[in-house]
Parts: C-alpha cells; structure tokens; sequence
C-alpha cells in the first residue's frame, strides 16, 4: 500500500528544485546602481526670501523703454481662476490687457503672481476686472488701459467685461490704414 508521506527522495529533489528557483530569481533581480554609487548632488542655491511662486497683490514697475511714442502693450492671461462670492465654486476667465503706457510699464512676473493672488478669493466678474484695472493704473499711470475678461459659461451664459482707463488729456494718435496685401510665399 502507497504511503501518503512523501520519501526522503522525493523530498530532497523538491528542496533542491526550490533552491535552485531562489538561485535563479536573485539572479535576475540587479541591485539598483544608485544604491552601488550615489550620484553626486549638484549644489542648490538658497531659497529666496520672498519665494517666486508665491502669489502677491504686489505690482512690480520698470521704467518705459519708449517713452517718446504711444505702443501697444498685451498681456493675455487664459488661466485666471477665482470663486463664487455665492456659490464657492470656482469661476474662469480669460483676460487680455492692452496698455499704452507712460512712463512705466507693469513687470510681467509680478503681474502673474498677481493674477494668481485671485485664486482664492470670492468676487464678482465685475468687481474682479474694475480692481485689477485699478490696480494696474495705480501702479503703472498709463495713458490707456483695457482690460477684457471673457468669463467662462456658468448657467448657460458667457460674461464678457471690457473695462478702460484713459489719462486726463491724452488722445490716441489717428489711425492708419495700411493697404492690406495678400500672403507672399516666395512661390510664382
């Protein structure tokens, strides 16, 4: 009658075929070359006082490089984010800011922490745009400022403000109207 025990044979032959399995697993299995040699660290500067991607209502200024003409300045800034005074959800809008400055001219890494200071703050699609236009004329003083929000839809319904800022006594020089010419390929 068979035993149900398995023979000593039997035995020795499974733990030796389980071995050479664990040999043959270890075997595949490389040891990460970081862990044999470090890469060496490159030297990090020191974090800055005022960290640079921080939001900030602060405006930073530079003097006009032209002073002498009137030049359009556009700023486009397609990711504005802020909430609901109401309802806390988030609202978003894309701005575009035309400028004809002074004597200064809005720093655009100051200009984008500003925008980015809205983002969790609660407020009317109007009053967001009359502020940041106010806020940009306090600073800058420009001889012309519009600023247009396209609002994203919310109920059904697109908003668009268009708020403008005109210095006392300046006037836009005329308009030119240039021949329109069609697309030259340098094909003929």
């Amino acid at each position: 009658m068979p035993s149900s025990t398995p023979t000593k044979t039997a035995r020795s032959r499974a733990a030796g075929a389980a071995k050479t399995a664990a040999k043959t697993a270890s075997a595949r299995v490389k040891t990460p070359r970081a862990a044999k040699d470090p890469a060496p660290v490159a030297p990090q500067r020191e974090m800055p006082p005022n960290p640079p991607s921080a939001p900030s209502k602060q405006l930073h200024v530079f003097p006009n490089p032209a002073p002498q003409r009137d030049y359009v300045i556009q700023f486009q800034v397609p990711e504005f984010t802020c909430h609901c005074p109401l309802t806390g959800q988030p609202d978003f809008a894309h701005f575009t800011i035309d400028m004809i400055a002074d004597k200064l001219c809005v720093e655009l890494k100051s200009l984008k922490m500003y925008f980015w200071s809205y983002r969790n703050e609660g407020a009317f699609h109007e009053k967001v745009t009359n502020d940041i236009l106010d806020d940009i004329v306090k600073v800058t003083q420009p001889r012309f400022i519009r600023i247009t929000a396209k609002w994203y839809v919310r109920g059904g319904i697109y908003t668009n403000v268009v708020v403008e800022h005109r210095k006392k006594g300046w006037k836009p020089q005329p308009r030119v109207d240039l021949p329109a010419h069609d697309a030259a390929s340098g094909m003929l």
